[in-house]
């Protein structure tokens, strides 16, 4: 019908008159496309009328054509619409039968018919449902029965087993657990019985019987040793040799009664139950540390006043006595009954021991929930289960751990069950972690923080040898800060997992240092600031209290100098702690397993403070050279550096400025009255007084001597104003030459006073201005082979002939140096 209608719209659609126009003058333009051409338009045109009536023609055909479709194309469609009318009829009587057919077919149990009673076929249904439903709960029931009835043969075969103990002594036992296996073994070959993780409960229930059976038998034999235990006084130290024979002898029958139970146990069920125990612990030791359970418990796990949180050290102890006290009697009697059994090379001491670790363990799970909003008590619980596992290792105890256990490098302990329990750890680490962030606020705004105190009293022999005068001097809190980080390392020393320590040493140890560095650094800003022109108050300036101090009584004489040496001493002093515990094995152990580890590795490069390994990696081998704390050191290093070079510009500014006068005074003419009192004997100028006498107040560094002796030097000898030089050159007068020299002598005693040393390592820091003056000052023979090496000798013999002069050698002063100097003197 589709294509009929399709056709027909086809054909009754109009010409195109447009169209046909267009072909026809195409058709014109290609046939007279020139005026010759229209002689044959005659013959075109009668070929177009012919054409045009065969046209004509055909299209009364065609449309008679379409007139005949038309007619035949309604008649179809009528026909079609009666025909689907009746399939609609048909359709609509065979849903009303479908719905009466199922409506007769719903069951009875169905909730719309709940009322009706079931068909026949439903009850024989449920009847033969409900059968083999009770079928199976027989079958059940007559296993649970089978079951039971052995599990107490087997139970009162051993009551009345007679000792020694054999084989056939658990001959009922044998047959339980034979038939625990048939019906595990039938219930697994059963299809559809859930998941391979899930079994019936029934084999649940029988392998529970089986095992509670062998308890029962366990718990018969134990009994019998419990009871010859307590006639050798146990859990108290057992004196074995003073026992009676008799109950000796009861003790030893009892024991391997026990021991032959546990070996029939194994062969029965192939140690089944020991694998899951994840170690072998012998029956007679569960009944020795079974005594030592109940009295824990009693002590430690009831109101009794020995149950205190705060002192788990009772606990810790109790055990470890035990353990200590309880060795002689298992290495020289448990030990020799072990001989000839499969236990021969059990160590019974050990074995002992590890029966009563989950003692402690069960103590601390129950304690520790408890103290973890006690910061303080948790870290003391967790310190003396520290020195438990460490005490228990010097003992000769190896901890047990499991396989997966050691691939995080734990090495077990008591101490394990807090370390390895992500939140406790993180808890434990952040109380210390505020504890030593208190001692650090403590130390650091005590009153006597910066002040200077003699270390000499602290430090070896050794150590005092390695170390100059001005360095074994420190500051209290430099002093503290060096106790608290090594109290930190005790806390953290005996943890026996690196990861732990790493840890520790990130997040408790490196962050003092790290404030220590700022505090000092900061203060040196705060100098500095106070030292401008523009002053302003900064809170936490050593020894600065208040902010209305004078800025130049903060920054200038002697008591700005002793702010900066107090932040050079606390620089050093930790810089040299920080040297000496980079040495030490424990931080060397350390660093090399932070290095060898990957994950430990990368937790260190994150941290600023600690150094990069590869920027330190030898190229022979992947050890790194630095130490742990190399990074800080070179921190303080540059921090100490940075207050020394603020003192040295401190104290000679202060020094040149004093001298001033005193350069203004030895240029200044004199009359003759004192040039006859300056030949009678040589006095120092007064005018040289002060600044001697701010040197000797001041700090004393050597290089800071340098610097002046620089300046002295320069202002007072080379280019001492008032002396010509050249071929017209006026010299020192002689007496003048003299007071150079005794003043230059004056210097090196000064500081020789201010340190309280040797002569020799004074005159170092003043060497060329002594060399200087005693070239002017000595007579004219005593400089003369001298003069004649510096002056007219070739090669470096002129540096003897002065040595045997000034008994310094050159003193650091050149060639050209030494011959200005010589030039100087009125006599040559």
């Amino acid at each position: 019908m589709s294509r009929s209608s399709e056709k027909i719209q086809r054909l009754l659609e109009p010409s195109d008159v447009s169209a046909a126009h267009q072909l026809a003058l195409e058709y014109l333009n290609s046939s007279f496309a020139h005026i010759d051409d229209l002689h044959e338009i005659d013959k075109v045109l009668l070929q177009t009328k012919a054409r045009s009536s065969e046209l004509q023609r055909q299209l009364s055909a065609s449309q008679q054509s379409i007139d005949s479709l038309i007619t035949k194309t309604r008649v179809a469609a009528l026909a079609n619409l009666d025909t689907t009318r009746g399939l609609a009829e048909d359709r609509e009587s065979i849903e009303n039968e479908m719905t009466y057919l199922s409506h007769e077919l719903v069951s009875s149990l169905s909730p719309s018919k709940s009322e009706a009673s079931p068909t026949l076929l439903e009850d024989i249904e449920t009847m033969h449902r409900i059968l083999k439903e009770l079928e199976s709960v027989r079958a059940y029931v007559a296993v649970i029965e089978r079951t039971l009835t052995l599990s107490e043969g087997a139970v009162a075969q051993s009551r009345n087993a007679p000792s020694p103990l054999s084989k056939s002594s658990t001959s009922e036992y044998n047959r339980l657990s034979a038939f625990v296996s048939d019906v595990v073994q039938t219930c697994d070959s059963v299809q559809d019985i859930g998941s391979v993780e899930q079994s019936l409960h029934l084999v649940t229930f029988v392998r529970r019987i089986r095992d509670k059976t062998w308890l029962d038998i366990k718990g018969i034999f134990s009994a019998k040793l419990t009871s010859a235990l307590e006639k050798l006084q146990w859990p108290m130290p057992v004196d074995y040799p003073t026992a009676s024979v008799h109950d000796r002898k009861s003790f030893e029958s009892a024991f391997r009664d026990l021991i032959l139970l546990q070996e029939i146990g194994e062969n029965i069920e192939g140690s089944k139950n020991h694998l899951e125990m994840g170690f072998q612990g012998l029956y007679p030791l569960e009944t020795l540390a079974h005594a030592i359970s109940l009295r824990f418990k009693y002590h430690f796990e009831t109101e009794r006043e020995t149950n205190r949180l705060d002192k788990p050290e009772w606990y810790l102890s109790h055990i470890m006595n035990v353990a200590h006290d309880h060795r002689p009697f298992m290495d020289a009697v448990i030990q020799r009954l072990l001989l000839g059994t499969k236990y021969q090379r059990v160590n019974a001491w050990q074995n002992y021991i590890t029966l009563l670790i989950p003692i402690l363990e069960r103590k601390l799970r129950r304690t520790v929930p408890t103290l973890l909003s006690h910061p303080a008590l948790l870290a003391h619980t967790v310190y003396q289960a520290l020195i438990f596992d460490s005490n228990m290792r010097e003992l000769g105890y190896e901890f047990i751990v499991s396989a997966e256990a050691k691939k995080t490098e734990e090495k077990g302990g008591v101490s394990s069950v807090i370390l390895w329990q992500k939140e406790w750890f993180d808890v434990w680490l952040e109380g210390e972690k505020k504890f030593a962030e208190d001692q650090y606020l403590e130390i650091i705004s005590s009153s006597d923080a910066w002040h200077i105190v003699d270390d000499d009293s602290n430090d070896s022999d050794e150590h005092k040898l390695s170390r100059s005068i001005a360095e074994l001097k420190a500051t209290n809190s430099s002093r503290r800060v060096k106790a608290l980080v090594e109290q930190v390392t005790d806390r953290y020393s005996p943890l026996p997992s690196f990861a732990h320590r790493t840890r520790f040493l990130i997040h408790v140890q490196l962050p003092i240092l790290e404030q220590y560095y700022s505090r000092v650094s900061s203060s040196l800003d705060a100098f500095e600031t106070f030292s401008s022109a523009l002053v302003r108050a900064v809170p936490g300036a050593l020894g600065v209290e208040g902010a209305k101090t004078d800025s130049r009584k903060l920054t200038g004489g002697v008591e700005g100098s002793q702010r900066l040496c107090k932040a050079l001493l606390s620089a050093r002093y930790v810089e040299s702690a920080m040297q000496r515990w980079g040495e030490e094995e424990f931080f060397l152990e350390l660093w090399t397993e932070i290095n060898h580890r990957a994950a430990l590795r990368t937790r260190a490069e994150m941290h600023p403070s600690l150094p990069n390994s590869a920027d330190h990696q030898s190229s022979k081998s992947d050890a790194p050279e630095c130490t742990i704390f190399e990074e800080l050191i070179t921190q303080y290093t540059k921090l100490a550096s940075r207050a020394e070079d603020m003192l040295v510009s401190q104290v000679c500014g202060e020094t040149e400025a004093a001298l001033k006068p005193h350069f203004v005074a030895i240029t200044t003419p004199k009359d003759a009255s004192d040039a006859q009192h300056a030949h009678d004997s040589i006095a120092v100028a007064p005018s040289l007084l002060p600044s001697i006498a701010l040197l000797s107040a001041h700090p004393h560094l050597p290089s800071q001597y340098t610097s002046d002796c620089k300046h002295i030097l320069q202002r007072e000898i080379l280019f001492r104003p008032g002396l010509t030089r050249g071929q017209f050159r006026t010299g020192l007068a002689r007496e003048q030459a003299r007071s150079v020299h005794a003043e230059s002598e004056l210097w090196a005693e000064t500081c020789q006073a201010a340190l309280r040393t040797s002569r020799a390592r004074a005159e170092g820091p003043w060497a060329r201005l002594l060399v200087a003056g005693r070239l002017l000052g000595l007579g004219r023979q005593e400089v003369d082979r001298a003069v004649k090496e510096v002056l007219g000798g070739q090669g470096d013999g002129w540096e003897d002939a002065l040595d045997a002069v000034a008994s310094l050698g050159s003193g650091g002063l050149g060639k050209e140096e030494v011959k200005t100097v010589l030039r100087l003197r009125d006599d040559l």
